[in-house]
């Protein structure tokens, strides 16, 4: 009996290391991807575990990242070269590399994933890539293209412009590919970006200690967010209470009220923070720290935070969203994101954020949601490929869609 006892224990010690590494694949999360300038790399880090796990050589000076909405591509900008670097998230290696002419700043994809815009600054151009094809299928002049954000309706986008003495915000059609109208700045714009409900366009500009708040109806300036030395990215994020504002100076992410647009709390991480993205969650968020050449990933509940280190002076970030389905929010008489991406057999779960009562009605008369009350969710898999539009037959102008797309 003993000696059986002792076998089986044998046994169960083989079998322990094979259990870890069972836990430690299970337990493997969303990718990160971070552009380290000066190394010519994009570092991939591996969110759950906190560590760096691979680092892809990519065209010189990274400065624009964008991933697709299934996170399966990231797309890099080579600002010291005229190429576009495509990394496979799968293999996390470059798989294709794309001539878009000198000196490619940044770059931002519609909420569907079919449509790439490059900011072209050596050229004075945008260019626009049709992802499917990874060709580029038409440009238009803008003088000096920094960087773009793309409104969540996927109609329009608004280009940072800092042509010497005639800065400005260019918003371009994207259906026509054509400049719609300009907005004249006196001074250099940095980053801008939508909030996920399209409601507000957050910019900053070299030299002003502030966040500007415009109104995309209008294209007024409405709200001002006061902020310590040079901030650089600001957007009020999906699932996330308040928005963020990366501040270099103090070397901090600031919390704001989107609502009052007034400073609710501030939390330290690097040396000259560049950029911020969060999980699909809106849970944790990630900074790349130009100037201390790491990584934070910092709980935005508790402030607390893990530093990782990584290429030299990183800048942008993107996260892969969560597997397993994708969510949307309905608040504002708006779906948020209002364009998704998934695979075959991939879920999307609706959640009513709203005061009022939602419908989501798909166009071809299939499963949905006949009444959603404010707090109740509805969940759908969509098994064939195909591309689903729907809308709140409540409120017709309320509309959205999914594209499942096989690998």
């Amino acid at each position: 009996m003993f000696s059986i006892f002792i076998s089986r224990f044998r046994q169960l010690l083989l079998l322990v290391p094979l259990l870890a590494l069972a836990s430690g694949a299970a337990a493997a999360g969303a990718k990160a991807y971070v552009g380290n300038f000066k190394d010519n790399t994009v570092s991939v880090i591996d969110t759950a575990a906190g560590k760096l796990v691979a680092t892809v050589p990519v065209a010189a000076g990274p400065h624009g990242m964008s991933i697709t909405p299934d996170g399966r591509l990231v797309y890099v900008s080579g600002d010291d070269s005229s190429m576009l670097s495509v990394i496979d998230t799968t293999v996390d290696r470059v798989a294709r590399t794309i001539e878009v002419g000198k000196m490619p700043h940044g770059v931002a994809i519609t909420p569907d994933g079919q449509l790439l815009l490059v900011a072209v600054n050596g050229e004075d151009r945008v260019a626009f890539i049709d992802t499917k094809t990874q060709a580029i299928i038409a440009t238009v002049g803008i003088a000096k293209p920094h960087t773009i954000a793309i409104r969540a309706d996927g109609k329009v986008a608004y280009v940072a412009s800092q042509d010497p003495g005639r800065f400005a915000l260019v918003v371009i059609d994207l259906a026509t590919h054509a400049v719609i109208r300009t907005i004249a700045l006196e001074k250099p714009p940095r980053d801008l970006e939508f909030g996920h409900d399209g409601k507000a366009l957050y910019f900053t500009k070299a030299g002003v200690n502030a966040v500007q708040v415009l109104d995309p109806a209008t294209d007024k300036i409405v709200g001002e967010i006061p902020t310590g030395a040079s901030p650089h990215y600001a957007n009020f994020f999906h699932n996330t209470a308040q928005g963020i504002v990366v501040v270099q100076g103090p070397g901090e992410l600031l919390l704001f009220d989107p609502a009052t647009n007034k400073p609710v709390r501030s939390i330290a991480v690097g040396r000259q923070p560049h950029w911020v993205t969060v999980s699909s969650d809106g849970k944790t968020a990630y900074v790349p720290n130009e100037g201390s050449n790491d990584f934070s990933i910092v709980d935005l509940a508790t402030g607390k935070s893990a530093t990782i280190a990584i290429g030299n002076a990183p800048r942008k970030v993107v996260v892969q969203p969560a597997t397993g389905g994708m969510k949307a929010s309905i608040a504002n008489f708006t779906f948020a994101p209002q364009g998704m991406v998934i695979a075959p057999g991939d879920d999307v779960t609706w959640s009513n954020d709203d005061g009022a009562p939602h419908t989501i009605t798909f166009k071809d008369g299939s499963a949905g949601a006949k009444s959603l009350l404010p707090g109740e969710t509805f969940r759908r898999a969509f098994a064939q490929p195909g591309s689903y539009d729907y809308f709140c037959s409540y409120h017709p102008y309320m509309t959205g869609h999914v594209i499942v797309r096989a690998p």
